[in-house]
């Protein structure tokens, strides 16, 4: 684990990281305070530095996190153990390294920083763990759907550490062709050993290395070589050497990669035992437990060649023969001699035994002794037992012998066994330091397996979800841009990237984005999935990977800049609210031209009015700024706002009817969506329906009470006099309260009097939709009737309508269709409506006669007309009416 270290510049926050294992530094600066808590976060330290630069912070307080910046790094850092330092941070730092591991201070360390300009910005925090890089509840893990389930370790670090921190657009370039290349791969490929390089330079720099780590560092050289005698897997391998250097700091050329690997892998073969060898087994004596001679020799036979000590394994087998030999003599005897007495009560016992625990092999037993002495087999060698001693001369129990001849045999056969052991680790001991001058070469071998294992590990999960590889497409130089070439992204066919395409459960979406979208759409429309959605496709394309699309073109974008919702810190003293202004400083501060900014419901914690200015001021700033970017919202005030913006596009996700409601199409589409479906969301989480009524009564009685449209255009007003000249309605006194102008619940239905309903309330609504810019003509509302025994005109055919019915019980129907001839002929085939009379208004499209459907089925009911579909309007919310009450006199 590295030291790290923590300072402030004029540039912002550097990050000084120290392995004292590699003897490397690498120092990271320019960073945004939400970056370095981001690499903080995901980063296992051994110590943590704080400068005292950090104290000096932009606010001017002694204290530090008291106010303004600093704040999130503080409440990071606050609780851990730190200690603070000062001068320049680098030096400093590499003097506290050498202070803490007792390094020699002649001791040099490399410094293995990748400097570009050109490198996009390391993730925020609040972006890694809103699409899941970093593990977060209740948040689609975007690392689980980019390996197969079963690559775990190294690989996903790997890839983990690729989306934190983006690579150039050259580095990007190359992970994605070799990506490509292996998509297309017909030849086997190799296991991919993967090793951790810095455990790898420890035991090396140790001398630690024991013969499973030598195997798999043979392991590791021979699969690069495998890879260089491959032409599809040479020129991946070629590839992978810019990826490689990116990330261990360490720049090899090919040959010289392929030349060292070779020779480490003769050298390790050369002393290594690599199994299969005969004259390594196991000494093995019928009299002896075969478990003795396994712990005794298993630890350093099969280890090294025998060649290299072939004097000291052939004195081990020579003590082993000579210690069954021994045990044979002295105790064999007497173990014959107890399996001849058979005795039913108490018989003698007495076997051959490995005392595990003092490395010997004993005679245990009891009632052996004969209670006469006559001479037997067995006798003699039973008064040359002895009682077992351990290694202080104490006496291990009453039931373990031994002799004179079996302890010297012991002895000889353990000082054989050790001069064996020493021997096999004198020369793993010499191997591990002739590799030391290989250390590079065997850092970046193994950082290149583990990087093609993540790759190769991604391209198979890629192309079982059918994600594809994007167009990488350069920034333009200042020149090309005043040529008119301008960064775009494009996205289609783009899906939720924690859905599978693949199994057709994904609701896909096509996104052409050249400037910034101000997006709307109801409560579970899709918004933040949305968001979500982009975010994961563009950071997945400047980083060289697939992305859940059918095609698309990222731009060479220099950070990805995802804000969702906020939670307060009462540990700091902020709400929500300060929260979110906090991220949105660091995401205004740090977006340029090449920044993707995505939004989600800005400023949703405070109160609307000044929350809705707020977020029109953001707007205007990232406009100016000209990044890419989608800014949510359900602040409807916004679009009345006199925003100056130039590129700002409106665009929404798209709602339908269907059974006579509501509901989210999930798509995005131009335009605005000005409908929240709240009641409908409150019902489906299981808020009483009792609260959602009296919710739909308040609601109706802010639209009854709201101010009058007031006309502020030539087009509405001619509109406007134009149903007074005709007796439609008028306006009237606010004063008067609105039941002075119910009609009576019984009031006779007659045609002329809905329709002069239908039309001063379809008008009202149309100017409305007009003047927000929602329709870009103002249509004058006719009312066609159609009669009994009449069918409607075929200008009707093809058209958006929204039509009365009325029925022979004395009420109305309201609906809309795009088949107003079908509609008449269904209706009237129902029994005892041949004769149904109706009224329709043919409307621009049906989005606009679906709000004013539920306008109808919501007002109407006000003016004493009963309907047969009055329930429906509490489904349908999109087009409720903000039109007053007053505003409406119907004449009998």
């Amino acid at each position: 684990m590295p030291v790290v270290g923590i300072s402030h510049s004029a540039k912002g926050y550097c990050m000084v990281s120290v392995l004292e294992t590699m003897k490397t530094f690498s120092s990271e600066d320019g960073l945004t305070e939400e970056a370095i808590v981001t690499k903080l976060r995901t980063c296992r330290y051994h110590h943590l530095y704080l400068h005292t630069s950090l104290r000096q912070n932009s606010s001017g307080t002694c204290r530090w996190g008291e106010f303004g910046e600093g704040g999130l790094l503080w409440g990071e850092c606050n609780g851990k153990p730190f200690d603070w330092f000062n001068g320049d941070p680098v030096e400093e730092l590499l003097c506290k390294v050498r202070e803490i591991y007792g390094v020699d201070q002649e001791t040099t360390f490399r410094n293995v920083t990748i400097y570009s300009e050109r490198r996009p910005q390391p993730l925020y925090l609040g972006t890694a763990t809103q699409i899941g890089v970093l593990p977060t509840e209740g948040i689609p893990s975007l690392l689980k759907v980019l390996l197969p389930a079963n690559c775990v370790g190294l690989p996903i670090l790997y890839i983990r550490d690729l989306l934190l921190n983006p690579p150039t657009y050259e580095t990007a370039s190359a992970i994605q062709e070799t990506c490509r290349l292996m998509s297309n791969v017909t030849s086997s490929i190799p296991e991919f050993t993967c090793m951790s390089a810095p455990k790898l330079v420890k035991l090396l720099e140790s001398k630690e290395v024991n013969h499973v780590e030598f195997c798999r560092i043979k392991n590791v050289v021979d699969e690069i070589l495998q890879m260089s005698r491959s032409t599809e897997l040479a020129t991946i391998l070629h590839i992978l050497l810019e990826p490689t250097w990116v990330a261990t700091g360490l720049k090899v050329e090919y040959d010289r990669l392929v030349n060292e690997c070779s020779l480490v892998s003769k050298r390790i073969g050369e002393i290594i035992s690599l199994g299969g060898e005969s004259d390594q087994e196991i000494s093995s004596f019928e009299c002896i437990p075969r478990e003795f001679f396994e712990d005794m020799e298993s630890s350093w036979k099969g280890r090294v060649k025998r060649i290299h000590a072939e004097e000291a394994f052939a004195e081990v087998e020579r003590a082993a023969k000579a210690l069954s030999v021994a045990v044979m003599e002295d105790l064999f005897p007497i173990v014959s001699r107890v399996k001849s007495v058979v005795s039913s009560l108490g018989g003698p016992k007495g076997e051959i035994c490995y005392a595990r625990e003092h490395e010997a092999v004993w005679f245990k037993g009891k009632r052996f002794m004969p209670a006469v002495w006559a001479n037997t087999p067995g006798e003699e060698q039973i008064k040359q037992l002895r009682p077992a001693m351990d290694s202080k001369g104490r006496k291990v129990g009453e039931e373990w012998f031994t002799t004179i001849k079996i302890e010297g045999a012991l002895n000889r056969y353990h000082e054989a066994s050790d001069k064996a052991k020493n021997k096999v680790l004198e020369l793993l001991r010499g191997l591990s330091g002739e590799l030391q001058t290989n250390a590079n070469i065997l850092v970046f071998s193994s950082m290149l397996l583990v990087i093609a294992k993540a790759l190769f590990g991604h391209v198979s999960e890629g192309r079982r979800r059918e994600w594809v590889f994007p167009k990488l497409k350069e920034f333009h130089s200042p020149e090309d841009k005043i040529a008119g070439n301008t960064i775009k992204m494009e996205l289609s066919g783009l899906s939720p990237y924690w859905f599978d395409a693949a199994q057709g459960n994904a609701i896909q979406n096509t996104v052409k984005m050249h400037s910034l979208f101000l997006l709307t759409g109801p409560n579970g429309g899709g918004k933040s999935s949305l968001l979500r959605s982009i975010c994961a496709a563009a950071l997945l394309g400047i980083c060289g990977l697939m992305v859940p699309a059918e095609s698309a073109v990222i731009p060479d974008l220099d950070s990805v800049m995802l804000h969702m919702k906020a939670y307060d810190s009462p540990a700091d003293g902020k709400s929500s609210f300060q929260i979110e202004m906090s991220e949105m400083r660091s995401i205004i501060t740090r977006a340029t031209p090449r920044s993707l900014v995505l939004v989600d419901e800005i400023c949703r914690g405070t109160e609307t009015a000044k929350g809705t200015c707020i977020a029109g001021s953001i707007v205007e700033m990232l406009d100016c700024t000209g990044c890419l970017g989608i800014v949510s919202t359900h602040l409807h005030g916004i679009f009345d706002l006199p925003l100056a913006t130039k590129n700002t596009v409106h665009k929404a996700m798209g709602t339908e009817v269907a059974d006579g409601r509501i509901r989210p199409t999930w798509k995005l589409i131009d335009g605005v969506c000005r409908e929240s479906l709240a009641f409908e969301t409150a019902q489906k989480e299981g808020i009483p329906e009792k609260i959602i009524q009296r919710a739909e009564e308040l609601y109706l009685s802010m639209n009854v009470t709201d101010s009058r449209i007031a006309p502020n255009s030539t087009k509405a007003e001619h509109f406007n006099a134009k149903s007074n000249a005709r007796g439609l309605g008028e306006i009237c006194d606010s004063s008067r309260t609105s039941l002075d102008f119910l009609p009576s619940g019984n009031l006779e239905l007659s045609q002329k009097e809905v329709e002069s309903a239908v039309t001063i309330i379809c008008q009202k609504k149309l100017i409305e939709l007009y003047k927000k810019k929602s329709i870009s003509e103002l249509a004058e509302v006719m009312c066609v009737a159609v009669g009994a025994r009449e069918q409607p005109p075929p200008s009707s055919v093809g058209t958006s309508c929204i039509y009365v019915l009325f029925r022979p019980d004395k009420k109305l129907y309201v609906g809309q269709t795009d088949d107003l001839v079908g509609r008449v002929r269904a209706h009237r085939s129902k029994e005892g409506m041949q004769n149904a009379v109706f009224l329709y208004v043919i409307v621009p499209g049906k989005s606009i006669a679906s709000q004013l459907e539920t306008l109808l089925v919501n007002q109407l009911p006000l003016r004493g007309f009963r309907l047969v579909n009055k329930a429906d309007g509490k489904h349908r919310n999109f087009g409720t009416s903000r039109l007053p009450i007053e505003a409406i006199t119907l004449h009998q």
